[in-house]
């Protein structure tokens, strides 16, 4: 069984995620942790730091060339773990670094077909919730349950300030997260947007206990 989680950057979809998996016995899929191990590995391969930091940005304004690193890219997910070859590196993935240039790379839709794959042999044969951008519209379409959580950025920028990952501001997050969504909002495929079907949530007044609850009513094993 597939549970499908989509939503802007901040609005809660791992925690729940997470929590919920938990409550169900499901496994968790943090599908855009696919993305920021391809930025890692690509800010790596310019000899950065561990946590990608340390290089000039590349730019990802050149799509063939990113094509072409991602598809070369040793990534595997295992038991929970994003990994680069033999290493996890899912302690690295939320860097600041990785954080400047995973909305654009995410954006290339050759890119996205090939972390598609992945994503979706990760979930093969098990009960999976997974949250991400596009998984309930693309990736996975036909998934049981289906919801959207949304937050107003404000909202977003505080929970990811006081997540204690980035060395930014608050201002500096919250016009990273408005950036970020509006390349989210205007990808030229697997943009940002509410399914037909799927369950509406403004998490921005709620408490983590509030959502799942709702969620977790709405499914039924």
């Amino acid at each position: 069984m597939i549970i499908a989680i989509d939503g802007p950057a901040g609005s809660g979809k791992s925690t729940i995620a997470k929590i919920l998996a938990d409550k169900l016995s499901f496994i968790f899929l943090n599908t855009g942790s696919f993305y920021r191990c391809v930025a890692l590995a690509l800010l790596r391969s310019r000899g950065s730091e561990q946590d990608g930091s340390g290089v000039l940005l590349p730019d990802v304004s050149d799509e063939q060339q990113i094509i072409n690193f991602a598809s070369q890219v040793p990534l595997s997910w295992r038991d929970g773990n994003l990994f680069l070859g033999d290493e996890d590196v899912s302690g690295y993935l939320r860097s600041d670094a990785v954080e400047a240039i995973v909305a654009p790379l995410s954006a290339i839709v050759e890119v996205r077909h090939i972390v598609n794959i992945k994503i979706r042999f990760a979930a093969q044969g098990h009960n999976v919730i997974c949250e991400g951008r596009d998984m309930t519209t693309v990736v996975f379409p036909d998934a049981e349950y289906k919801f959207y959580l949304d937050a107003s950025v404000d909202s977003r920028a505080k929970r990811r300030f006081e997540q204690g990952t980035s060395s930014l501001s608050i201002e500096e997050i919250r016009s990273s997260i408005a950036a970020r969504d509006e390349i989210d909002r205007n990808k030229k495929e697997g943009s940002l947007k509410i399914a037909d079907d799927a369950l509406y949530i403004d998490t921005s007044d709620l408490t983590i206990q509030d959502v799942c609850d709702m969620m977790i009513s709405k499914i039924h094993l």
